[in-house]
């Protein structure tokens, strides 16, 4: 009784059409739909999956992304590292004779 209560309260209290959140009726994945009565596997606190290979799919989509995204940053790190060598500052001085 309690789990029926909560999952009905779990699907009603979603907000419709809210950008940037993801509506718990369809897989974020492969966008099969999703019923009550279904098992609802939940990544990153609000993103719902239809089985745990979706969810791990996207778990390893996203490790990619961030793989990448790191390297992305360190390249631009290291790009301005090396800008910066073998250049000397020069400023003109007056010489007050």
């Amino acid at each position: 009784m309690a789990a029926s209560l909560a999952c009905a309260f779990f699907f009603d209290a979603e907000p419709v059409g809210e950008q940037g959140r993801h509506a718990l009726d369809a897989c974020a994945l492969c966008t099969k739909q999703l019923t009550r009565d279904s098992d609802i596997f939940m990544y990153k606190g609000d993103t719902p999956f239809c089985s745990e290979e979706c969810r791990y799919e996207q778990m390893q989509l996203d490790a990619v992304y961030a793989r990448s995204a790191g390297r992305r940053q360190q390249q631009q790190y290291s790009g301005r590292a090396d800008s910066r060598r073998g250049h000397r500052e020069t400023r003109k001085v007056s010489v007050a004779s």
